[in-house]
């Protein structure tokens, strides 16, 4: 297995010169004071070396070995506990975080970035700051300010952890079903009894202390989605003097047997009658949590980057060594039995495949971060509004689209190690274990499809696809024609993907079920061609730079691949949405 490096370099390309993102954070207030791009490569160079060197090569025998539960008890695999101490130490968990309570402040377009490394590294080691720091957004954004003055700081240090607990033993999707209570106290606190399942890091040594957000109903709540709230419950109370006081009723039943990501503790918790503390507004807590989905959502999505990035080096340098036959055209290696692999035609259809993929992902993740961080931080209405509204309509692409090829890339790299990648010890077949959950968890991605598809372009009327729609032709105008190649290719796709939108529109006024048998196809063309748009972008950047001949040219050779065999893709999945739903339902449910 590979060492793993960072990807600074077409990190720095991605940030500076694709997006100029130092222009946009120097129009927002709330970051102009933060991060300039001097900072923000620092912070990148910074977090590049401690995943690498210190969470990186703790991976494979942290898979062997996984967690284990003990009457109650969770403890992570040899060297997390160090790992984590290092990463908490160095100010990683709270990249993100509201620098009034100690986080560092860093914009989503730089934390995107710091991710991608720690999951690339680690995808088990990963999920621990990430549902902190998720944990922690909703906190910051709705609760009260002594909650916040409590918790916020102890957790983005790291010295405390966060969970979120959703999903009930019934429950998976359809929250609005949960039976998780929470009864009122004279003191103003809650009891909270119920059990969770698929709790990821609900309980571990990692930490201190670990400080659980949970979905229950209070007793008069209205039935479904619009009954639930939210309640901050530690796993130790916490005195008036910020010391640790006695331990709630808030315990770990057992963790899941899973395919993967074994180092990450995914727990069942049961809260008999634990104290905790109500966030936000009685009855709202849907919309308290889904104030982190968003960036949850696209953080899912870099989980399946990160994995495709790192199958992706290892597949490389075994493809550069691994001798076998010779290439199509005679030899190249004439001093050798054999040639490397990477000279055969199918072997670097599976590495450019990979490498379209992962850089696309790439720019596409960094280029949602930025609406968000438009979101979050512009003083100018119209721009937020825009940006929640773009928002709205790419995060369920990121989750969906970013996994889905991270499932794919994995594969590729596997298969480049032929028998090998089989093998545990050269963990390939790991890294296609655990980037599977990414499709499954945060909702999954036949979930996303339908939301992208029936919320956010049926339900708006076409209006959010049409934002995305707009900017991307506005490029087109403005591509010169040097830029031909890459600007036809890309209005022709975007002209099939408007028509299917249309069509999609116009069917789902007298058949809703058009709308869930559209959903995933659909989503996977808006996905190829988002990715056509950031490889126009990309291709306009590498033409401009100057010097490093060997990566730009590398650029533009990529993107050349793209337009070439990944695009016409989109033939195929318009063809499979136009053929509608009526082939769906052609057998009763006892003939499957």
């Amino acid at each position: 297995m590979a060492d793993y490096k960072a990807p600074l370099r077409d990190m720095r390309f991605v940030l500076n010169e694709v997006f100029n993102v130092a222009e946009q954070w120097a129009q927002l207030p709330g970051l102009a004071e933060v991060v300039d791009a001097d900072t923000a490569m620092a912070v990148l160079e910074e977090a590049g070396k401690v995943t690498a060197k210190t969470i990186a090569p703790l991976s494979r025998g942290a898979d062997e070995e996984g967690c284990h539960w003990d009457n109650g008890a969770v403890s992570t695999p040899a060297g997390f506990i160090e790992a984590y101490n290092t990463y908490a130490e160095g100010g990683w968990v709270g990249v993100g975080g509201d620098p009034v309570f100690g986080g560092m402040g860093m914009p989503k377009a730089i934390s995107a970035q710091v991710e991608e490394m720690v999951n690339a590294s680690s995808l088990a080691f990963g999920l621990y700051p990430m549902l902190t720091a998720g944990a922690c957004l909703s906190i910051n954004a709705h609760a009260s300010e002594a909650l916040k003055a409590k918790y916020l700081p102890n957790m983005y240090a790291g010295v405390w952890a966060g969970s979120m607990c959703l999903t009930e033993p019934h429950a998976g999707t359809d929250l609005g079903i949960i039976r998780t209570k929470a009864e009122p106290q004279a003191d103003g606190s809650y009891k909270v009894s119920g059990t969770k399942i698929f709790i990821t890091g609900g309980e571990h040594d990692l930490t201190e202390n670990i400080i659980h957000l949970v979905l229950a109903k209070l007793p008069d709540a209205p039935a479904g989605p619009k009954g639930i709230s939210l309640f901050l419950v530690p796993k130790f109370l916490v005195n008036e003097d910020g010391s640790l006081g006695t331990r709630n009723p808030a315990t770990c039943g057992s963790i899941e047997h899973k395919m993967g990501i074994q180092a990450s503790a995914t727990c069942v918790m049961n809260f008999d009658e634990a104290v905790g503390y109500i966030v936000g507004e009685p009855n709202k807590g849907l919309a308290a949590m889904f104030t982190m989905m968003n960036y949850e959502r696209l953080g899912v999505g870099i989980q399946g980057l990160a994995s495709a990035e790192r199958s992706y080096q290892n597949a490389v340098e075994y493809a550069r060594d691994r001798l076998q036959s010779r290439a199509p055209t005679g030899p190249h290696a004439k001093d050798k039995a054999a040639d490397p692999i990477i000279v055969h035609p199918d072997v670097r259809r599976m590495l450019l495949t990979m490498k379209a993929q992962i850089e696309g992902g790439r720019a596409f993740s960094t280029y949602v971060a930025m609406q968000l961080d438009s979101a979050k931080y512009s003083e100018d209405a119209a721009v937020r509004k825009r940006s929640e509204e773009l928002v709205a309509l790419l995060t369920p692409v990121a989750k969906a689209f970013l996994t889905d090829l991270g499932l794919e890339s994995t594969v590729h790299g596997q298969q480049v190690f032929g028998g090998h990648g089989y093998i545990r010890e050269w963990g390939q077949e790991q890294l296609v274990r655990d980037v599977r959950i990414t499709q499954i968890y945060e909702g999954t991605n036949g979930i996303q499809a339908l939301d992208l598809m029936g919320r956010k372009v049926v339900a708006s009327g076409g209006a959010y696809y049409r934002l995305f729609s707009d900017e991307i032709r506005q490029f087109i105008a403005s591509a010169g024609s040097e830029l031909d190649e890459f600007a036809k290719p890309l209005a022709a796709s975007l002209d099939q993907l408007d028509g299917l939108t249309e069509w999609v529109l116009e069917q789902a006024k007298g058949n809703p079920n058009e709308i869930g048998a559209a959903s995933v196809e659909y989503l996977h063309a808006f996905g190829y061609v988002a990715y056509a748009y950031m490889w126009a972008l990309m291709a306009r950047a590498a033409k401009a730079g100057e010097g490093d001949e060997a990566f730009y040219s590398g650029k533009l050779g990529t993107a050349r691949f793209y337009f070439a065999r990944l695009l016409p893709r989109v033939d195929s999945l318009v063809a499979s949405v136009k053929a509608g739903s009526e082939s769906l339902y052609l057998l009763d449910a006892e003939q499957f």
